[in-house]
């Protein structure tokens, strides 16, 4: 038997070498990428933020430190005018999408109502609908002097007082909601399509009718889900720019984007910007913690014992009157934009009404062969959205695939930074990337560069929610198997995982596409002369009142988003823009 003593001796001195090797593997390619994702994140998110915040108490010029920029910002009552617009528009615009939503969603998920197939169709047609671009449309249909109802109204009734006014508080915040409901649809229908009928059954045995039922039963258990959807909505109208600019600025309603857009006129006030910009920041983090303080008071669960059977709703003869409700909203935010658009692209005279006379196709003509910026514009958009919506996928998938795998101690932070976003306006990213690339050494301003990166990280939150989703249906045995077969993680990850969730991966990439080609809250505060994207060039045309080009370059974008939703549906599902991972 050999002697321990003597034989111990030996690893020990062996002992500096392997600490040697111990070290080196830190340096392994999937080790250095994992911190490569770190800066990439912190460049993205975590430095633009945290420099509005600097510059926001940064005196210009001399970077002093001072409050003069709050007391700037605040200390007009036209800028807190702004601010409660805003609050008092997001909170109109959400109960009014709700509306509009939940009684769709209801119907479409329990109910036999007939034309579901149609009722889909108008919500993913107002879900990828531009809300600017819906805004135009209204602008045709309901101007006080020239739009279309207004005319029939006088033409009908003899009244010279409009019937309808998109330039109101009113009319902004209804079109904001045609063109936000589809958000609210979404979430509900998909809480509704998990809730068994059994509860609702019990509740008619007990003599409920199918509405006391659905009001007492169905919607306090997706009262989350509608809680959810209204708040989404609410921060999305309050950082929403190209609605509000469009028919709030000639209707002198002023709110928080149309005025931080003021700030960077001429001379840019960067440091007032910021210090106006961060309230909106902490309204939108206080509205997220109090719905999660509110609901952790309450639980809103189904238990039984089985999965449940779900059983349509017969309405009988409410069948059509629910259709007709449904038809109604889809015909408000997309029948009647487009249509009257499209009348529009193809108008010498839009107001001239329909007729071969007035029949014409030198909009379409002079946008692609003799307008300076307009093909530009195209091709910005095509590109940078592209770009973006790559990065965005690929910083997403190996993000979620450290926070699946649990592979470094500190993978949930790398989740939350790339969900921050979330509840970050796009205006205030774009503010912030502003004041923290366009000046030197970076000097990004005006580049294609900062357009990119901005929109990289302003949708990360969507492609990183679709790469998790599909990265936990990936069970990690046969990535071991890669790995005892001698497969480094990196070569797993590309011939293994990505092969399996090519599929979602395709969808969220196409989403993003989607959302940055029509973006225009952050585009706005960061194009230059040569950069400009179909959005921006889109508002700027609706600055210079030719409504009958506007709504030809409207339907350029809207013709370049159909064709990406149509390659969406065929590759990745009918429902990939509506399904709720």
């Amino acid at each position: 038997m050999p002697d321990i003593a003597t034989a111990l001796p030996k690893p020990a001195m062996d002992a500096h070498p392997p600490t040697r090797l111990a070290r080196l593997r830190y340096l392994e390619p999937s080790n250095l990428l994992w911190i490569l994702l770190v800066l990439v994140l912190l460049f993205l998110v975590a430095v633009p933020i945290g420099k509005l915040l600097v510059v926001s108490f940064e005196k210009q010029g001399s970077g002093e430190f001072t409050f003069a920029n709050y007391l700037t910002a605040y200390g007009r009552a036209r800028y807190l005018d702004a601010l409660v617009n805003s609050l008092i528009l997001g909170t109109a615009s959400a109960l009014l999408s709700a509306v509009f939503a939940v009684p769709m969603a209801w119907a479409v998920s329990r109910t036999d109502v007939p034309g579901k197939g149609v009722i889909w169709g108008m919500v993913m047609g107002a879900f990828i609908i531009p809300p600017y671009l819906g805004a135009v449309g209204w602008i045709l249909l309901a101007g006080p002097n020239s739009g279309v109802l207004n005319q029939a109204w006088r033409w009908v009734s003899g009244a010279e007082t409009p019937i309808v006014n998109v330039y109101s508080f009113t009319g902004l915040a209804v079109v904001i909601a045609l063109h936000s409901f589809p958000l609210i649809f979404i979430f509900v229908k998909a809480a509704l399509d998990l809730i068994s009928s059994e509860m609702e059954d019990a509740a008619n045995i007990l003599g409920a009718g199918t509405l006391t039922a659905t009001r007492r039963v169905t919607l306090p258990l997706v009262w989350p889900s509608i809680l959810g959807g209204i708040i989404v909505v609410f921060l999305e109208t309050i950082a929403l720019f190209g609605t509000p600019a469009m028919i709030g600025i000639p209707a002198r309603i002023n709110v928080v984007t149309t005025q931080l857009w003021q700030f960077f006129e001429y001379p840019v006030r960067v440091e007032v910007a910021a210090a106006y910009a961060m309230p909106l920041l902490l309204i939108t983090v206080g509205i997220i913690l109090a719905q999660k303080l509110l609901l952790a008071r309450k639980g809103y669960v189904s238990q039984t014992g089985k999965g449940g059977e779900r059983r349509q709703i017969r309405l009988g003869t409410w069948r059509w009157p629910v259709f007709a409700y449904c038809g109604f909203v889809g015909a408000l935010a997309v029948v009647m934009p487009v249509a009257v658009l499209l009348q529009a692209s193809f108008a010498k005279a839009w107001g001239r009404g329909l007729s071969w006379s007035n029949f014409t196709v030198d909009n379409y003509t002079y946008l692609l062969f003799r307008h300076e910026m307009a093909l530009t514009s195209i091709w910005n958009t095509l590109w940078f959205s592209a770009a973006a919506a790559t990065l965005a996928v690929v910083i997403a998938v190996l993000v979620a695939y450290i926070v699946a795998r649990r592979l470094v101690p500190f993978g949930s932070a790398l989740g939350f930074l790339a969900m921050a976003p979330f509840v970050i306006p796009g205006i205030v990213m774009a503010i912030g990337f502003y004041a923290a690339y366009a000046a030197p050494p970076l000097a990004l301003y005006g580049t294609a560069l900062i357009i990119i990166l901005a929109f990289t990280a302003r949708f990360l939150p969507i492609a990183f929610a679709n790469s998790a989703a599909a990265m936990r249906a990936v069970h990690p045995e046969m990535e071991e198997a890669s790995r005892i077969l001698g497969g480094g993680r990196l070569l797993t990850i590309r011939r293994i995982t990505a092969p399996l969730i090519q599929r979602s991966l395709l969808g969220g990439w196409l989403i993003v596409f989607i959302v940055a080609s029509r973006e225009l809250s952050s585009a706005v505060f960061l194009v230059g002369p040569r950069t400009r994207t179909m959005s921006v060039l889109l508002y700027d045309l609706s600055e210079a009142g030719n409504f009958e080009v506007l709504s030809a370059f409207g339907g350029l974008l809207l013709a370049i988003t159909l064709v990406f939703v149509v390659i969406g549906m065929k590759l990745a599902g009918r429902d990939f823009m509506l399904r709720r991972n």
